[in-house]
């Protein structure tokens, strides 16, 4: 039997709700490793909750994907072993090969394996070789419209155009005609590390995004059932569930075994998805891509299996075989459970689904059996969870349980019925029209039915939410058994009181530096840090004046503010073109006196890593135009991008 070697320490190199889920899991292994998390000084939930041994502060979000940075930082702490998560390095060949020359692990397939997997070309090769179907595609990867627009002509649209290397549903983007094509090989090259791209024929009408899971120890590879993720938009995953509603299980069962041939050629190691897109209807599947690491939706498998797959995840980096971690050998029964994850993400559905920056300053998920929370979002005590431009908008997975599909269905109605967020704006509506409609109930999806279908869904999770709010008892009427929930974590009191230093950035050594005190009097709204009122007393060297004080957070920097370029737009003058969402800049494309075309693309707005095309609503001319002064730069909602001259063309 294979010997096994028990991590000493292990590091968690990610944030949010996953590294919440793996500090836990780690915490549980047997010898438990001591585990170490990163944080940046904003963002820090994820140690209060997880509790590793050791929590090390990172400059900055970019340190998650510093390789050099990551590679010292496990040297100097004597780290054996290291966990990407998902994102972020999670799929970077290059990340693993740095950490196994160092002599450090990576929880993962290994290099060899992320080489051939990570990329989407190398594992279509993978598949044909396996004798998977795969869709025609380019076989090589290019940034060249050209080339691609050939290929195109020649299978005829649609197609998809797809990141060589994108992940997580960024750097994808169907074309349907020649013109939308230029924007769309740009974007997905842009969500792309390497620039580059290809494209292949697109299959939607009547497909389903089907993935099955599976586990190898490098010599054998299980699975343990198939997913089903066809409730997205834009390539985004939003309701996940397992198993699948298919009814011909034989086609399961030839997209399974497709799935363990892929795995077995290489040898897998690891947890690992390959992903399909199938069609019951035509008894067809086709190859889509695989990823060799954690799941978003590893949790409802972990479900309707019972196996621990973070666990197993680590286990199998210690050497162990599938045998010796119990993982069933018998792949004949069908899972008797039936279990539904939805994404509670910061996001406004009814604006273009914007981020929603700012505090979140409540987040209650109801208990029960057969509920689950996955989460980075603390209650009182720990660090308040802001939203901002630079990080995923996943709050928290909401995962339901139930002996069959349809009692999954009315404990997610009634778990979504009974969420509260407050702070920002999120898809909770969404969801409740989602798991409301009659067709997700009836299984009767594809891929394509949330997009096709938002305006109906939309107003079936308002009026879902409409009945929630009449149903709600006055506030006293609420059991006294339910604790209440101060608006902000953050004690402030009449009598606190600071003192301020201020002495010039650009030479502090020559003047005396001014000393101020603040004191409050009376707190009038504690909100903080989004907003804050109070009266205060206010002291300089030579007097002493009381002031009544308001704080209000902005949804972006406060440098995208106060700039005298930034100018506030006016929704309601049809000749500013405003920013519909927060971000960061990355380019503008017309300048003052160009023509503006309807629907014609002005700027992109990268948020989250995924580039974001602002388009105008009218046509006419650009009478004046924001001016970028750096290569990217942050944004707020509301901006004023482009002002037109009167001289406008079409209905306004």
């Amino acid at each position: 039997m294979p010997s096994t070697k028990p991590f000493r320490r292990l590091l968690v190199v990610n944030r949010g709700e996953i590294a919440v889920r793996i500090i836990q899991a780690a915490r549980e292994l047997s010898p438990p490793p001591e585990v170490f998390a990163i944080y940046t000084d904003d963002d820090r939930s994820h140690c209060e909750i997880g509790r590793p041994d050791r929590a090390l502060l990172i400059p900055s979000v970019a340190t998650y994907l510093d390789i050099s940075f990551l590679v010292h930082l496990a040297r100097d702490h004597a780290i054996d072993a290291v966990h990407p998560g998902y994102g972020f390095l999670s799929e970077n060949a290059d990340f693993s090969a740095h950490m196994q020359d160092a002599g450090i692990a990576v929880i993962g397939p290994g290099r060899e394996a992320l080489a051939r997997t990570s990329n989407k070309l190398q594992a279509k090769q993978l598949a044909m070789e396996c004798g998977v179907p795969v869709l025609p595609a380019m076989t090589h990867p290019t940034a060249d419209i050209a080339a691609v627009q050939a290929f195109a002509r020649q299978v005829q649209y649609p197609v998809i155009v797809k990141a060589v290397d994108g992940g997580g549903g960024r750097g994808i983007r169907l074309v349907r005609q020649d013109d939308q094509l230029e924007s769309a090989v740009r974007g997905a090259a842009n969500e792309s590390p390497s620039q580059t791209v290809f494209a292949e024929k697109a299959a939607v009408t009547g497909f389903r995004h089907i993935e099955v899971q599976i586990l190898g120890d490098g010599t054998e590879v299980r699975h343990l059932w198939e997913r089903d993720c066809s409730i997205q938009r834009r390539f985004q995953k939003v309701v996940e569930q397992a198993p699948s509603l298919i009814k011909n299980r034989a086609l399961v069962q030839q997209i399974v075994d497709a799935a363990l041939r892929m795995a077995r050629a290489i040898r897998y190691r690891s947890l690992g998805t390959v992903e399909f897109l199938v069609n019951e209807q035509q008894g067809e599947f086709y190859f889509l891509e695989i990823n060799p690491r954690l799941q978003v939706e590893h949790t409802i498998t972990e479900a309707i299996t019972g196996v621990d797959l973070v666990q197993a995840q680590l286990r199998l980096a210690q050497g162990c075989t599938l045998a010796q971690l119990d993982i069933p050998a018998a792949e004949s029964a069908t899972p008797y459970l039936h279990s539904i994850q939805l994404r509670l993400c910061a996001e406004d559905p009814r604006n273009q689904f914007a981020l929603s920056i700012g505090k979140v300053t409540e987040l209650v998920v109801p208990s029960g059996h057969g509920v689950r929370l996955d989460t980075h979002v603390g209650t009182a005590g720990t660090s308040p969870v802001v939203v901002g431009a630079q990080l995923d908008n996943l709050l928290a997975k909401i995962i339901v349980t139930a002996s069959s599909w349809e009692g999954a269905v009315l404990k997610a109605r009634r778990v979504l019925a009974d969420t509260k967020v407050a702070g920002i704006r999120t898809n909770l509506e969404l969801l409740r029209g989602i798991v409301s409609h009659e067709e997700f109930i009836a299984g009767r999806i594809d891929t394509r039915w949330l997009e096709t279908g938002m305006d109906q869904i939309l107003r079936r999770g308002a009026s879902v939410s409409q009945s929630v709010r009449n149903q709600t008892p006055a506030q006293g009427a609420r059991p006294s058994t339910l604790p209440s929930v101060p608006p902000s974590t953050l004690l402030l009191r009449r009598g606190d009181a600071w003192s301020i230093r201020l002495a010039p950035v650009d030479s502090p050594g020559q003047s005396q530096p001014q000393q101020h005190h603040i004191q409050l009097t009376r707190v009038l709204q504690n909100d903080f840090p989004t907003s804050l009122a109070a009266e205060i007393e206010y002291q300089t060297p030579n007097l002493s004046t009381a002031y009544r004080l308001q704080l209000a957070a902005t949804s972006t920097a406060a440098s995208a503010l106060l700039s005298s370029s930034h100018r506030r737009g006016d929704m309601s003058n049809p000749r500013h073109i405003v920013l519909p969402l927060s971000g960061k800049l990355i380019e503008v494309l017309v300048s003052a006196g160009d023509p503006v075309a309807e629907n014609q693309v002005l700027a992109f707005v990268m948020q989250m890593k995924m580039e974001v095309e602002v388009r105008s609503p009218r046509a006419g001319r650009a009478q004046w135009v924001y001016e970028m002064e750096d290569e990217e730069e942050d944004v707020a909602e509301g901006m004023l991008l482009v002002e037109l001259t009167d001289g406008l063309q079409g209905k306004l």
